[in-house]
């Protein structure tokens, strides 16, 4: 979220820059009559807006990973190939994709496809569907960096000091000098920045790094203490609110 233009994008409109994060959409068309019709309704949900003149240009950019939503005005082969890269590279976040097409049946490997010619009624339905995949991919996926000390114990009661790198709704991630094997699960107190007391974790280490990183899903928290880190995530989940009701 909150990418940065490119050299084939279209500038930024100022007014549309908050303090909170926009999704950003990279949208691959020739058409000018099709952008003209989508880029409104985009501009309605709060989303920024990347263009792109040809689909073979268009995964170099997804790579960076600032992509959240990708419009496809539907180009055949073309377009049929990019999705089938975008599945089968190994991008560590995949956009939602809505596919823009005059076939009557759906696309694909895309999530929303949108039937030309495209309305204000039949665009909005589309890009609502869209846009509630995002808001609940964000969620799942956000990861919000800390950098907090403490000390964890192990399945074998051995104690592990190590740091909190970051933490999202389903895992964390560790930076750990003491060796930790997949599997393991540890235990700790952690206080969240702002929070007024800590909570108490188990999470099973899912990968290790060299350098010591790694990082966990979430095994158990107490429900207190899930309804403490849920509130604070929920705080700092600030997504540009849209300019239309969802």
């Amino acid at each position: 979220m909150g990418g940065r233009p490119t050299t084939n994008s279209l500038p930024y409109l100022k007014t549309h820059m908050t303090p909170d994060m926009a999704f950003e959409c990279l949208f691959i068309c020739r058409d000018p009559a099709v952008f003209s019709a989508m880029d409104g309704l985009l501009r309605d949900l709060s989303v920024c807006t990347n263009l792109c003149l040809s689909s073979s240009h268009a995964l170099g950019m997804l790579a960076e990973g600032s992509t959240d939503l990708l419009v496809i005005d539907w180009e055949g082969d073309a377009s049929s190939d990019l999705l089938q890269d975008i599945w089968k590279s190994g991008m560590k976040h995949k956009p939602t994709i809505v596919a823009i097409s005059a076939l009557d049946s759906d696309i694909r490997g895309a999530h929303v496809t949108l039937r030309k010619p495209i309305t204000t009624e039949s665009g909005t339905k589309s890009l609502k569907i869209a846009y509630s995949r995002m808001l609940m991919d964000h969620r799942l996926h956000a990861r919000y960096a800390l950098m907090l000390s403490v000390r964890a114990t192990d399945d074998n009661n051995r104690s592990i000091a190590l740091t909190v790198t970051n933490i999202g709704d389903g895992g964390i991630g560790l930076s750990v000098k003491q060796e930790v094997t997949i599997g393991q699960v540890l235990a700790f107190r952690l206080l969240l920045p702002g929070a007024k007391r800590e909570i108490y974790i188990q999470a099973r280490v899912l990968w290790t790094r060299q350098h010591g990183a790694a990082g966990c899903e979430f095994v158990r928290i107490p429900p207190v203490d899930l309804s403490i880190l849920q509130d604070w995530l929920k705080s700092r989940a600030r997504v540009k609110k849209p300019l239309i009701p969802m």
